[in-house]
Parts: C-alpha cells; sequence; structure tokens
C-alpha cells in the first residue's frame, strides 16, 4: 500500500468513526405490551399506554433517538443482558433480586398495593386456595408457600380468563391493573381480602454497565417529577386515587 492510499484509508476510517459519533444507534426500549395501562398493543398493533408515552417524552428530555421493541415478560432481564434491547420500560417493580441481575433508574411509578380479585361473592379463603399469578412477578414471589396452589401463567391477562371460567379461585395483581378490569366486568369480579405493600415503585431497567445511560434517564425523570408533567401523566392514564409523587 503506497502513502497516499494509506493516507485515504485512514481518512475514511476517521470520516466513518466521526459519522457513527455524530449518530449513534438508537436507545431500544424493551416493552411486554400486554399489561395495560402501562404497555399495550393497539387495535393496529401498535404500542400504547403511559409508558409509551413516559418513555418517549424521557427520549426526547435526555436527547436520545429511542424505538420500542417488545419482548415476552418471562425473559425481559435476560434478553436485556443480552443486548437484545437497552432498558426495560414493562412495568417492572425495583426489588433486591432484580437489582443483582441489572440497575434500575429512580422510580417513575409510585410503590402500590397488591390485591386479589375473585368471582362476586367469593369469601377470604380464596386468597389461600388456588391463586393464579403471572410469573415472574413480585406477587409470584411473595405468594409462594403461602397458597394451596400458585398457577403461573405467562400473561397478565390469563389470570383473568383463569378466575372467570373457574380454574382458579383468585388472582392477585397490582391495583393499577386489576381497578378497571375489575370495574368494567360487569358485577361479575370484586376484590377480596387484605391489600399487601410489596415493591419500591417501578422504575427503567438498564445493564449494570450502561451507567451513563442511567445518569441520563435518572435525570430526565427527575426533571418530569419536578414540573409536575409525571403526576399529570400517571393521572391521564390511571385517574385520580393513584399514588403519585
Amino acid at each position: 500500500m503506497n502513502k497516499s492510499t494509506a493516507l485515504t484509508v485512514c481518512f475514511l476510517l476517521l470520516m466513518a468513526m466521526a459519522i457513527s459519533c455524530a449518530n449513534p444507534p438508537p436507545v431500544r426500549i424493551g416493552s411486554e405490551g400486554a399489561y395495560p395501562p402501562f404497555g399495550y398493543l393497539n387495535e393496529v398493533g401498535e404500542l400504547e399506554g403511559f409508558e409509551i408515552d413516559l418513555g418517549n417524552e424521557l427520549c426526547q428530555r435526555a436527547s436520545l433517538e429511542c424505538q420500542w421493541v417488545t419482548n415476552d415478560w418471562e425473559s425481559m432481564i435476560t434478553n436485556l443482558r443480552a443486548g437484545r434491547y437497552d432498558t426495560i420500560m414493562a412495568g417492572m417493580s425495583i426489588t433486591e433480586e432484580r437489582d443483582e441481575l441489572i440497575d434500575f433508574t429512580q422510580p417513575y411509578f409510585p410503590p402500590e398495593q397488591s390485591l386479589f380479585a375473585a368471582l362476586a361473592g367469593a369469601d377470604e379463603g380464596v386468597t389461600r386456595g388456588r391463586v393464579a399469578v403471572q410469573t415472574a412477578t413480585i406477587q409470584a414471589d411473595y405468594l409462594e408457600g403461602r397458597v394451596a396452589e400458585l398457577m403461573d401463567y405467562g400473561l397478565a391477562e390469563e389470570t383473568i380468563e383463569a378466575v372467570l371460567n373457574g380454574q382458579a379461585d383468585s388472582t392477585f395483581a397490582s391495583h393499577s391493573y386489576l381497578k378497571d378490569i375489575v370495574s368494567d366486568s360487569q358485577g361479575r369480579l370484586e376484590f377480596v381480602g387484605s391489600p399487601v405493600l410489596l415493591d419500591s415503585g417501578v422504575g427503567i431497567g438498564v445493564r449494570e454497565e450502561d451507567k451513563e445511560l442511567r445518569k441520563k434517564l435518572d435525570e430526565a425523570i427527575g426533571s418530569m417529577k419536578e414540573d409536575g408533567s409525571l403526576n399529570a401523566l400517571i393521572i391521564r392514564w390511571f385517574g385520580e386515587g393513584e399514588p403519585t409523587f
């Protein structure tokens, strides 16, 4: 390779590096897309919900280009660590067990109660019988060894179907998820038993090594808390009466 060619190659490499730095790859946000009103697929298969609106706003405030990726709930953390996406926004509660595997931003949704729902007229005993839960959730962890039969389902909506068709005696999930389902059940479902506070709020999951990304998202969440826009978004999607910051 002569000197002229070598200089040309070096120049092209430097240009490619400059373009790459100027246009970093988009931040991919992992969502289950099956947990309304946090995130769900609408009639035309597009993601909608509280976290979609929130995530888009956070990316704008952090000057990040972002794109959404859907993924099954059970493998959310596994696929984040494997690099399928860069963050998790999927109604994921911050727990010590999860924090050993990944990092979290500060909460963008406050701690909330978990409740049992059963067919109308059921007594409190259904909370200790066959209880349907979504697998790999804080509710599933809490009920392990506390009920006669813990019935795991891949999707939250399947736990509701299990109660309605008599396969399960009750389901146990967050109030924000269950409240509209119970309200819209035309009297078929009702809350039963005592509420339980299990989590430390919902945060964005990031890989432990992505500290700069976590910092940017943390600052964006903090700015929305300060100007009141995060509380306004919570009220818009969950209604009055839900916990706010």
